[in-house]
């Protein structure tokens, strides 16, 4: 296909209709590269039957040029922290692959960081957390900006409407991050060959919590709670879907409005229910509402859920220091009830080179520790630099054949933690498990909260932690 020619029909389109049309692959700037060649190992069994290499020969691929990328984050607004971390983690990853420091800050406009011969230059929009607005930007950074791939977005809102109106009609590579949606690569609506995603999803936080409760703890019966929308929906579906099949029994299900605060009467149902522990899928707008009522009832149960970012903690926090008065302390923690939490990702969970590397200079760059989204973004930037180099290719097209399937080398988790499942281009890690804790004095000056989590008390392996191929609507 004649790239030049597919980009100026869909242009042309895109400029009569106003959506993106007919399909054209961005490329790049003409970045040269050199073929990878690899001679043959010698293979030797061993006495256990297992195949051992004893000799590899392999010459890297050489790749020169630069890859444009239109990054799309909210950097104004309430939300703006999201944003924030999204562009950090994914800041840091490109920074640990060029072996230099992060870009500092978090503006919008264009940035560059060279990695070997390869200029990755990124041109920064403000999404403020609106889909609409997150569209037309994506729509200008592909006819504008010619950009060759698409990174970002916090809201699932956000990435779902880039996915269907510009991502899929132009083909252009698009790695979706921090949005967090199970549906964004489990529907037919919005999976796809292009669309990409290393950071964690909701499914992975249920899934990886639910077995926590099913297996790790002595709860039998527990009641869910979401929010009534995609981001509650989708940790109540699954953790009921996981529950069930490990033999928990699922007493009942409430969706409620975001900020709802009339909890008595619905934690009254479920202690009368004969819950053991509770689920709430909630995010800041909620959960503060829910602990009051919680902490200021006398229930037996649990209540389970996930971690989430500062800004929640810092809520949460405070409502614990006004239930149990200061200062908070384990033993006051461990008798609320409250936990254990799952966690996509926070600093203190994984203890490998890579992520002490990670904390040192991020938390040195931006005066914070590295939060609930920055291990994925980080490494959607250190996949697509691998993906440059191994493809040989500064080209949108061969990035994303790379991408598929691919084993991310260097990542916060650990060498080769994060794969790109092949049905349907979501990345699995693992997921840990922990309580709350105070905020010990050697970070309390970079994590602005009351409570922290603990060291992981379990971490849930990548493949039960991910939706499997039998259960999303996504075929590649």
């Amino acid at each position: 296909m004649d790239d030049s020619v597919s980009r100026r029909r869909w242009l042309t389109a895109l400029g009569a209709t106003g959506a993106a049309g007919l399909a054209g692959c961005t490329g790049g700037d003409g970045g040269q590269s050199t073929t990878t060649t690899t001679t043959s190992a010698t293979d030797e069994t061993t006495e256990s039957g297992m195949t051992e290499t004893t000799a590899t020969t392999t010459e890297q691929a050489s790749v020169s040029g630069k890859v444009k990328l239109g990054v799309l984050q909210p950097t104004s607004g309430d939300l703006k922290y999201y944003g924030q971390q999204a562009l950090w983690g994914f800041y840091s990853g490109l920074a640990h692959k060029a072996g230099t420091d992060p870009i500092g800050d978090a503006s919008t406009g264009t940035k560059s960081v060279t990695v070997g011969d390869v200029e990755y230059e990124l041109v920064v929009r403000d999404t403020q957390f609106s889909a609409k607005k997150a569209q037309s930007l994506a729509t200008d950074l592909v006819k504008n900006d010619e950009v060759d791939m698409l990174f970002g977005c916090a809201s699932s809102g956000a990435a779902n409407r880039v996915i269907k109106t510009v991502a899929k009609q132009a083909q252009v590579p698009y790695m979706v991050g921090p949005a967090a949606s199970a549906s964004v690569t489990s529907s037919s609506e919005t999976c796809g060959n292009m669309v990409f995603r290393a950071s964690e999803n909701t499914a992975m936080d249920a899934r990886s919590g639910g077995k926590y409760v099913a297996n790790q703890s002595d709860v039998s019966k527990v009641y869910l709670f979401g929010a009534d929308y995609s981001f509650g929906k989708a940790v109540v579906n699954n953790y009921e879907q996981v529950l069930k099949n490990e033999g928990v029994e699922i007493l009942g299900k409430k969706f409620v409005p975001q900020g709802y605060s009339e909890w008595k009467g619905l934690l009254d149902n479920a202690q009368q229910a004969g819950a053991e522990g509770i689920v709430g899928g909630f995010t800041v707008a909620t959960l503060p509402k829910l602990f009051t009522s919680y902490l200021n009832g006398d229930y037996d149960y649990r209540v389970f859920g996930g971690f989430a970012t500062q800004i929640t903690n810092s809520v949460v926090g405070q409502t614990l220091q006004k239930a149990l008065g200061k200062p908070l302390t384990k033993e006051k923690l461990s008798n609320t009830g409250l936990g254990p939490f799952t966690t996509r990702y926070h600093w203190n969970q994984y203890d490998n080179d890579i992520n002490s590397q990670f904390v040192d200079t991020y938390t040195s760059t931006y005066g914070v520790v590295p939060d609930l989204f920055t291990s994925g973004t980080f490494t959607a930037a250190s996949a697509i630099a691998q993906a440059v180099t191994e493809s040989g290719s500064t080209q949108g097209a061969d990035i994303a054949e790379a991408l598929r399937g691919m084993t991310v080398t260097e990542t916060p988790k650990g060498e080769n933690a994060y794969t790109f499942q092949e049905y349907n281009n979501q990345a699995r890690s693992a997921m840990t498990v922990a309580d709350p804790v105070p905020t010990t004095d050697e970070w309390a000056d970079n994590w602005d909260a009351a409570v922290m989590p603990s060291e992981p008390l379990a971490t849930i392996g990548a493949e039960e932690s991910t939706i499997p191929k039998s259960g999303v609507d996504c075929s590649l």
